[in-house]
């Protein structure tokens, strides 16, 4: 059943290829990079908006492509372009890897087939090769994409925190994913759907969760509030086929709200795009939304990322953990410690000896924390739960 909905995928994106090189021209040449990864040399292109001169650090967005399609293919279908000309920020197509046992056909490893790429460590890595030449705001840092693009952006919330939110269009939660997720903080979740989607069934399958599930984990997750409020899109246009409802969850822990966008006949397509493929909503724009919905967000630990402080390495166990916390760490000797909440404010700090290897976490509220220890000039951290 997996690989008929993944054959849906590369004939959708294969039947509107041609369609959009004769009718979709760029306002503005995109900027091409690629560095080595993994031993496999990986490529992307960037969007500059021309009000970009330096001066201030700006948002970046990552759009990714769905499963068997290109960046290029992503930036002409899920255009952002002209919002990130009015709203100042910069965006990333990347380029996936070609799928083993095919020719040319790109993915996104999550899980679907054997594959060694590690996909999340070369997104992170490309934000930071992004970084050395672009001034970025390490906050404001998102992620959004069509079909296995949505797939993969949810990938990243599990297991980056490099993110401060992300959305997904025809995307969804593989069953893997859903079972071994532990993000690292709430994270603000947009999800657009259609109930009509053949490709990544509204309903799920063996693959993975339906929408609905997908949406209930993040709410859970982000300890957001239900009922949603609801509210219709109002249909603007009556002849796309499809009719839209918007529900919000919020504010959830650290004002981590879910978004879900209920396309009610909609195709795997993305509402509001330049190109109606198949049953596409006309009476929203996805980009426009997802814009609006990552804009309110920034992370709260922003510039942190775990076991990359100095290259020290630290460990910690249990993890959940309800009473006691045990660490060990690359450093020669760790003289304080910091446990931080979510927001970066210090819950418990103190001083360690030679032979200490243990932390009481009793008084702690159940949540997600970071560990920080300091040793001279260097430091490691890492993130636990206290369940």
């Amino acid at each position: 059943m997996l690989k008929l909905h993944i054959h849906k995928m590369k004939k959708i994106y294969t039947s509107f290829l041609l369609i959009i090189l004769s009718t979709l021209v760029s306002a503005q040449t995109s900027v091409p990079g690629s560095f080595t990864h993994g031993g496999i040399n990986r490529n992307y292109t960037l969007y500059i908006p021309d009000s970009y001169d330096g001066s201030v650090a700006y948002p970046l967005v990552f759009n990714l492509h769905g499963y068997g399609s290109l960046a290029w293919q992503q930036e002409l279908y899920g255009d952002f372009r002209s919002i990130a000309d009015t709203a100042g920020f910069i965006i990333v197509h990347p380029n996936g890897t070609v799928q083993p046992g095919t020719a040319s056909t790109q993915f996104w490893n999550v899980g679907f087939f054997p594959s060694s790429v590690d996909d999340v460590d070369f997104l992170e890595t490309l934000i930071d090769t992004i970084s050395a030449t672009y001034n970025i705001n390490q906050g404001r840092i998102y992620s959004t994409g069509m079909s296995n693009g949505g797939f993969m952006s949810y990938k990243l919330a599990c297991e980056s925190n490099r993110f401060a939110a992300i959305a997904s269009v025809t995307g969804s939660m593989t069953t893997t994913d859903a079972a071994t997720c532990n993000p690292s903080k709430p994270t603000p979740v947009m999800q657009i759907h259609g109930t009509a989607d053949a490709t990544v069934p509204y309903a799920g399958n063996a693959g993975f969760l339906p929408v609905e599930d997908v949406v209930s984990y993040w709410v859970s997750f982000n300890n957001c509030p239900t009922p949603a409020s609801m509210t219709a899109v109002p249909n603007t246009n009556t002849t796309d086929g499809a009719t839209a409802e918007h529900f919000v969850y919020a504010p959830g822990d650290g004002g981590a709200s879910v978004e879900f966008y209920k396309v009610t006949g909609g195709a795997h397509t993305w509402p509001g795009a330049p190109l109606a493929i198949d049953i596409t909503c006309m009476d929203f724009s996805a980009s426009r939304e997802i814009w609006r919905f990552f804009s309110q967000f920034t992370h709260p630990t922003a510039g942190i990322s775990e076991n990359k402080y100095n290259k020290a390495i630290l460990n910690i166990w249990p993890n959940p953990a309800t009473e006691l916390i045990q660490f060990s760490s690359s450093l020669e000797t760790p003289e304080s410690y910091l446990i931080m909440d979510i927001q970066g404010r210090v819950m418990i700090q103190g001083n360690l000896n030679a032979m200490q290897n243990s932390i009481a976490i009793s008084e702690l509220k159940p949540g997600v924390y970071f560990l920080k220890l300091n040793s001279g000039k260097y430091s490691a951290l890492k993130r636990f739960i206290k369940s």
